[in-house]
């Protein structure tokens, strides 16, 4: 997932390190929309340096999901 813009603009006004209930206690705060907080909820349980350290773990976890193969890949139609 690449972030969207309000994400991308909480994440730049956030005080870091931050975990991982920061960032959703903050998104609560702020209005962050549904889509955002169940990206940051899906983070793992971890200190995050840096704007960019997030943005890392939720590109990694969008690849993650794209390249995985589906379940029905193996199925075969009879």
């Amino acid at each position: 997932m690449r972030p969207s813009s309000a994400l991308d603009r909480f994440l730049r006004g956030m005080e870091y390190p931050a975990t991982r209930d920061d960032l959703l206690r903050e998104a609560a705060r702020d209005g962050l929309g549904p889509d955002d907080r169940t990206a940051l909820a899906q983070l793992p349980e971890q200190s995050f340096s840096a704007a960019w350290h997030i943005r890392y773990h939720l590109t990694r976890r969008a690849l993650t999901e794209e390249f995985a193969p589906s379940a029905s890949a193996g199925l075969v139609a009879v």
